[in-house]
């Protein structure tokens, strides 16, 4: 028997230090225990606007004055399916407080936890988190080759950086991969690892990214759930086993042609849109992507882009 779907209009409340305000679900509660986005279900015949107004005046005594739908996430629970309509609310008038006796507090976007949330929400939270820009590591000559070129793309403003290192040493890749992870901590950036999952359990990166290959040979997800996992996808099969294994993150290529694979036509943005319209799991558009190809890749539904020549390049002229 299909579980009825459950509509929820959810508020996503940005103050001016990029904070949200979250608050906690009671324990007898669906999900109770865990911190939530203020929001609640739609009555009948309500729209999602008129039940964001609603909740947020009758939960935080708030008046609704600006929203933007940010993404609607169907989740199914073992007991239920809801469909989240997620706006960012940019303006508010009043004082946040908890009306109906809950615990509410802000929070630094960056330091949001997905476990402490609801697991509906976790694509959320990762979509609030992750920046435009995903920098693949490219060619370089040495250890001290890599290391300068990858800090001058962290200096540059880089936050999310794949290191992909396919002709060395398993020895080597560990090593380097640790200094990597220090540098990229010293700039507050995450590190990717483009390894199998049995390499990337003796490292403490911050997360794992596997190809379109080895995203088949695993029936579940090979890392925890505070770690980030990236794969790459071509297809809407990759896409469907992307899900299955629970990734945060898709790289979804090629966008357009590429020099590093000349004749490999594209699928253009408009099947690119078309491909990720009903993922709810943040997408980088990859192949021949440079920086001013982030917001036509958002138009597109995408995070943003991911590239490996372009952004390797500009690092090492900076």
């Amino acid at each position: 028997m299909t579980s009825p779907v459950v509509q929820v209009a959810v508020a996503v409340i940005i103050n001016q230090h990029k904070e949200v305000l979250i608050s906690l679900r009671p324990n007898a509660a669906h999900q109770g225990g865990l911190w939530e986005f203020p929001g609640g279900k739609l009555e009948i015949g309500e729209s999602v606007e008129d039940a964001l107004k609603r909740e947020l005046l009758e939960e935080l005594d708030i008046c609704l004055l600006e929203s933007q739908s940010f993404k609607t996430i169907t989740y199914q629970y073992a007991d239920k399916m809801v469909l989240l309509n997620i706006h960012i609310v940019s303006s508010f008038s009043g004082e946040p407080k908890g009306v109906e006796g809950q615990s509410i507090k802000w929070k630094s976007i960056a330091q949001l936890n997905p476990v402490d949330f609801p697991a509906a929400n976790r694509s959320v939270i990762h979509s609030l988190q992750l920046p435009g820009k995903y920098l693949i590591t490219g060619a370089f000559d040495d250890q001290d080759d890599f290391l300068l070129r990858l800090e001058n793309s962290l200096r540059s403003g880089v936050k999310l950086v794949q290191m992909r290192c396919k002709n060395i040493s398993q020895s080597s890749f560990l090593e380097l991969s640790d200094q990597a992870r220090i540098l990229c901590e010293k700039y507050n950036a995450t590190l990717l690892l483009n390894s199998s999952p049995e390499v990337f359990q003796q490292t403490q990166a911050h997360g794992l990214h596997l190809s379109s290959h080895l995203l088949h040979l695993l029936d579940m997800r090979p890392s925890s759930l505070d770690k980030f996992l990236s794969v790459s996808c071509h297809t809407a099969a990759d896409i469907k086993q992307a899900k299955k294994i629970n990734a945060d993150i898709i790289l979804l290529s090629p966008v357009k042609e590429t020099t590093s694979h000349p004749g490999v036509k594209g699928i253009g943005w408009l099947a690119f849109a078309d491909f990720i319209s009903a993922i709810e799991i943040p997408v980088y558009a990859l192949g021949g992507m440079g920086q001013e190809d982030i917001p036509i890749a958002v138009k597109h539904g995408a995070q943003g882009v991911a590239a490996i020549s372009s952004f390797w390049k500009e690092a090492i002229k900076e």
